[in-house]
């Protein structure tokens, strides 16, 4: 299950285009039997996705990719309520029995540099004391690359997303327990 903001849900590209549609073809003929659920909604904050958590885990997914707190940077939120949300959100997936990917998020240098040292730090915090997959950067060799953006720049176009989808295919080979 991919769980997260408009990064994931694919704003602005046709269905086809899309991280849950792009994953399933990095997988080979034996890794094949997986399904992608893509529970991700545009402009989520991590106040939005804790609130529509257990619906969404009514799936039962076996390993999640989580990447929300974008859109709370975006917005100014305290690091420490993205962290709390977050943290919170982590536990209920384990709870359920699901294998958490957290993709990491990280704030531009024009959010100031005190609330970057803190936002930078919340996923790499809470993948150790949780002890789930962690993804640094979600948008690692897609951020600040124009041939990969939309003309908005902050979200990946289908080049992008591309990238995108082999840079999560070793972490969730690692949650299937294949690596």
């Amino acid at each position: 299950m991919l769980y997260g903001d408009s990064l994931m849900s694919g704003y602005g590209l046709p269905q086809n285009e899309n991280l849950s549609s792009v994953l399933p073809s990095k997988f080979n003929l034996a890794e094949s039997q997986l399904q992608i659920i893509n529970a991700s909604v545009s402009g989520n904050t991590s106040s939005n996705g804790l609130a529509r958590l257990d619906w969404s885990l009514e799936d039962k997914p076996n390993i999640v990719i989580l990447c929300l707190g974008a859109n709370d940077m975006l917005r100014g939120i305290d690091p420490k309520l993205t962290k709390q949300n977050l943290n919170q959100i982590i536990e209920k997936m384990i709870q359920n029995g699901s294998k958490v990917i957290l993709a990491g998020m990280r704030s531009p240098e024009s959010m100031g540099k005190n609330y970057q040292q803190k936002f930078d730090l919340i996923y790499q915090e809470l993948a150790e004391e949780n002890d789930v997959i962690f993804m640094p950067f979600l948008l690692e060799g897609v951020a600040l690359e124009k041939d990969y953006l939309q003309s908005d720049y902050k979200h990946p176009n289908a080049l992008g997303v591309n990238i995108m989808a082999s840079n999560l295919y070793p972490y969730i080979l690692k949650g299937m327990g294949l690596l």
